[in-house]
């Protein structure tokens, strides 16, 4: 087997584990800082966090020990924009509230029956396109050429490194500390550490990340045809997904895409075979009006920060780029914006 078809293997394999693991845990960011913030129940932003020190610790080990080149992902550029970054991560965090979910989120309840998160994939896909290369395109890139910066240190281990650290100690000093920090605050709390099922999810969730990077870093390098180097994400994905559905003979099929058919089929196998399979649709046309505003916020917010609540918060945050946390800092502010404050989604009124 060729290395870029085992690499679309894998991908569809971790994608069924994600899909399945997502479907069981409930795992998904909007749903844990609605649980954090507006129901008390901090277990599922514990698990958020877990998945994050777990991705941080175990892709930082692959980099150190040479086996993935994360400097050739997207995330750990010279040059980017803070304020695109920040504005696409409050866009995506706002737009999560309305749509009741991010789009790895819809991908998974899509494959429970829910049929409002095929409405949020189609709408998010075609917003996403249109930001990538489509309507919306040349304002991204003139913000972008306008606002970018080109810097020394892209990331916590170079910014450690400037002190006259070596490369080696920096990345063991920066990933130490973001992942201690990170599981203090998930296990401090009692009642995640008597979660054994989202801690489960946290630590698969984490290792998945990290497997993405393996398989496309390692096992799929090849000189004569290099795959990109990349890991769980879902905005640039769902929209090249829904593209190549409709014009597959001119596409080629990749990891991305793979994932994606992965997370929906691995929810819906699991969906069946547990019993949790239920056509679900919208309450109210104004409902059907908020989802599909949401989806659409997210997929040109999602495009400007370089990925979602997953390709930021999780894979973006595990190469530990500066730009990363930018991106990160505006989906948790977006996302409260639209939990609390003046600016607060408002529940339905149901009819």
């Amino acid at each position: 087997m060729e290395s870029a078809q085992f690499v679309i293997l894998a991908g569809l394999v971790i994608g069924l584990v994600y899909g399945a693991v997502g479907l069981l845990s409930g795992f998904c960011l909007m749903s844990s800082m609605r649980g954090f913030l507006a129901e008390g129940d901090g277990r599922l932003v514990r698990s958020y966090a877990l998945a994050i020190a777990v991705a941080i610790a175990a892709s930082q080990f692959l980099a150190g020990n040479g086996m993935v080149d994360l400097g050739r992902s997207i995330y750990l550029q010279q040059s980017f924009s803070v304020p695109v970054l920040f504005l696409g991560g409050l866009l995506f965090g706002y737009g999560m509230v309305l749509s009741n979910g991010c789009g790895s989120r819809a991908l998974v309840l899509l494959g429970r029956g829910n049929l409002r998160s095929f409405v949020v994939v189609i709408v998010l896909a075609i917003a996403a396109q249109m930001t990538l290369k489509g309507l919306i395109a040349p304002a991204r890139i003139a913000l972008v050429q306008a606002s970018q910066t080109t810097v020394s240190a892209n990331s916590l281990p170079s910014v450690l490194a400037m002190l006259g650290l070596t490369e080696s100690l920096s990345r063991a000093l920066a990933a130490a500390a973001t992942v201690v920090a990170l599981m203090l605050f998930a296990f401090a709390h009692p009642a995640f550490r008597r979660s054994p099922g989202q801690i489960a999810a946290g630590l698969v969730v984490g290792l998945l990340v990290a497997g993405c990077w393996y398989v496309t870093g390692c096992l799929g390098a090849d000189d004569f045809n290099p795959v990109p180097v990349t890991s769980l994400t879902f905005i640039a994905p769902i929209a090249d997904s829904l593209q190549y559905a409709m014009l597959s003979t001119g596409l080629t099929l990749n990891f991305g895409i793979a994932t994606v058919a992965g997370v929906f089929a691995g929810s819906l196998v699991t969906a069946l075979a547990t019993g949790r399979f239920k056509l679900e649709g919208y309450s109210s046309p104004r409902h059907m009006l908020r989802s599909g505003s949401g989806a659409a916020l997210m997929g040109i917010g999602g495009v400007m920060a370089l990925g979602c609540s997953i390709g930021q918060g999780l894979t973006g945050v595990s190469t530990l780029a500066l730009g990363s946390f930018v991106a990160l800092a505006g989906i948790l502010l977006g996302t409260t914006a639209g939990l609390r404050g003046a600016l607060r989604v408002q529940p339905l009124a149901v009819a």
